[in-house]
């Protein structure tokens, strides 16, 4: 548009449009259309620039050898034991066998045109994922959320990690750690704690849900858990409210104790970690128990004939 090539170069707008007799609103619509445009194309529609590819590559001494010849050293290593390489190993060929001074990348391009890529290994998980489903909770352990949470301790400028279990209906926490570290092991032995603790050896109803923390996607807790009674699920990913009643508890556990104390040492934080845990089980009432203590609602549930149903997403 030539009223807007006259206006950007500094032209008044109101008589660059009546002198051309076009109407404001246009030319205004115009611009904001553009504007539209230039904010919701896709960045991968618009030109970027890059250097062209070559077409050869240099020999350590500097000498050019075409990609078609190089293509050539290729079908030749992969012809010469009739074994397959892969486009790594053919890189090192390449260098060694070539001396040629080609990386892997450009290597993988001319594989790819020549169509001799091998293909991906598929990986058979060992554990297969087991989503966690919606989920109708009418007794003590028969859901189990385990989740983890860390702290700081400023006197030695570094971070603690608590891991806990939480029972979904009566709110207890089962089984906790806290340590320098969090590995699958430890979340491993948390649990094993609390199945001991709660004497639910010989249940099958048990499901434990967790997140996609290395901690419980790892081969020692999966094992471990295949060998308990125990069905481990994992929420998708993304979706925390799935594991919303660990989510509480941590939530409850920054706030009340957490943020309230400034460690100076592990074992002031250990300390105070390990009071909070008896509180919040023994002494601090929960609105959704009848304003009990988790310890004493579970206490009172297991003489009940008529109990609560919850429904865990």
């Amino acid at each position: 548009m030539v009223a807007t090539r006259w206006i950007e170069q500094g032209y008044n707008a109101v008589l660059v449009l009546h002198s051309v007799g076009l109407v404001s609103s246009t030319y205004y619509n115009h611009k904001a259309r553009k504007l539209k445009q230039a904010i919701t194309e896709p960045k991968s529609r618009k030109t970027r620039a890059g250097l062209p590819i070559p077409g050869y590559a240099y020999t350590y001494s500097g000498q050019k050898t075409p990609d078609e010849r190089v293509k050539e050293f290729i079908m030749e290593e992969i012809s010469g034991d009739g074994y397959p390489y892969g486009y790594k190993k053919l890189t090192a060929c390449l260098q060694e066998d070539h001396k040629l001074n080609i990386n892997h990348k450009k290597v993988y391009r001319l594989c790819k045109e020549l169509d001799v890529l091998l293909p991906q290994r598929k990986i058979v998980p060992k554990h297969p994922r087991k989503l966690a489903k919606k989920t109708k909770v009418t007794g003590s352990n028969q859901l189990w959320q385990m989740d983890l949470k860390y702290g700081y301790i400023a006197g030695t400028d570094r971070f603690f990690f608590v891991i806990s279990i939480i029972d979904v209906y009566d709110r207890c926490i089962v089984g906790y750690h806290i340590g320098l570290r969090a590995l699958g092991l430890d979340a491993l032995r948390t649990l094993k704690q609390a199945i001991m603790a709660r004497g639910v050896l010989d249940t099958d109803e048990l499901i434990l849900r967790t997140d996609n923390g290395p901690q419980f996607t790892s081969n020692v807790f999966q094992d471990g858990c295949a060998a308990l009674p125990v069905t481990h699920t994992r929420i998708p990913v993304n979706t925390p409210n799935m594991n919303a009643h660990i989510e509480s508890f941590h939530s409850i556990l920054e706030s009340d104790c957490l943020r309230r104390h400034e460690f100076q040492s592990y074992a002031e934080a250990y300390k105070h970690v390990s009071e909070f845990m008896d509180y919040y089980n023994h002494r601090r009432r929960h609105g959704s128990l009848k304003k009990k203590a988790p310890f004493n609602f579970y206490l009172s549930s297991l003489n009940q004939e008529k109990k609560l149903e919850i429904t865990v997403a």
